[in-house]
């Protein structure tokens, strides 16, 4: 029996294809990437890993079965709570909010655990079209497939008999630049800084993780990141800049910038995935109505679920 075939091994797709597996339903994994993680990426920086992309996530109240994820995650020490509190700019005044989590090992490790029994390959997909069974992925039939990555990345996939799904794929996602500054020693005390242009976040990496590095991660504005996506490092000037401007900083001992051509969605949306009649499904975190970690989760979950009760 072919497969259901997962494109995607961030944590919307990995969830997804864990509740096939527990299903009962054959499932292989995706991507182009070298390990799995997605936009939950950590890179090894100095002998440590440094997430890139998500800061951090939260639990939602009345999600239960992400609730039991995490303890799960928390139990075995790949997460820890971080903090409720963040501060705002404008005199750094604190802000609480939700408990905010963080992994020891990167967040990417939370989805390396999740992905633990699946069958993951590294591949890049370019064409999803239909055959007289189904769907056919870069020649070969599939079961059905899932494209668990933003719209604009999904849409460009389908051939032209599948133009109408890739009409409803129209969320906009925003491009983001994420600048690793690593210094001497600490001399900040906030945990995270909602920040001014041309800055929207700042999280002191070592603190969320809990081992204390003096490392912070600063994420851009859109604005920036637009006009640097062709040469992103040409925006660490700017952006360490601001960095020190806004914590009081010395000159960081070294500086790396990662690009996110597609970090985030825009707009609004309250469908969970979409599961077309013709054995395609897409999921992520542009399902749902608030782009978080728990909405990917979330989406992929609910797809893996929808997906295996419909192919029996």
């Amino acid at each position: 029996m072919n497969p259901v075939l997962v494109v995607g091994a961030g944590i919307a797709g990995v969830a997804c294809a864990r509740a096939l597996t527990d299903a009962g339903v054959p499932v292989r994994v995706v991507d182009r990437g070298h390990r799995v993680g997605g936009r939950m990426a950590s890179r090894r920086i100095d002998e440590r890993p440094v997430d890139l992309g998500a800061s951090y996530f939260t639990v939602p109240r009345d999600d239960n079965d992400f609730a039991a994820v995490v303890e799960r995650w928390r139990t075995a020490g790949l997460a820890r709570a971080w903090t409720d509190t963040f501060h705002v700019a404008d005199g750094l005044e604190p802000k609480e909010g939700p408990v905010r989590w963080g992994a020891p090992g990167g967040l990417r490790s939370l989805v390396e655990d999740l992905a633990s029994p699946l069958d993951v390959r590294r591949g890049t997909v370019t064409s999803v079209d239909l055959g007289p069974a189904g769907p056919v992925v870069d020649g070969e039939p599939v079961r059905a497939v899932v494209l668990a990555m933003p719209d604009p990345q999904a849409r460009r996939l389908l051939a032209d008999p599948l133009a109408d799904l890739g009409a409803r794929l129209d969320r906009a996602f925003e491009p983001v630049l994420a600048l690793v500054a690593s210094f001497a020693e600490r001399t900040w005390h906030v945990d995270g800084v909602f920040a001014d242009d041309p800055l929207s976040f700042v999280a002191d990496d070592g603190r969320r993780r809990g081992d204390d590095a003096p490392v912070l991660v600063a994420h851009s504005t859109p604005e920036l990141a637009r006009e640097h996506l062709d040469a992103p490092e040409e925006a660490a000037p700017a952006m360490t800049a601001a960095l020190r401007r806004l914590l009081d900083l010395p000159e960081p001992a070294g500086t790396v910038v990662h690009r996110w051509s597609f970090a985030r969605p825009t707009g609004d949306r309250d469908a969970p995935y979409l599961l077309d009649d013709r054995g395609i499904g897409v999921c992520g975190d542009g399902w749902g109505p608030t782009p978080r970690v728990a909405t990917a989760w979330r989406s992929g979950h609910a797809l893996g679920e929808a997906m295996a009760e419909r192919l029996g």
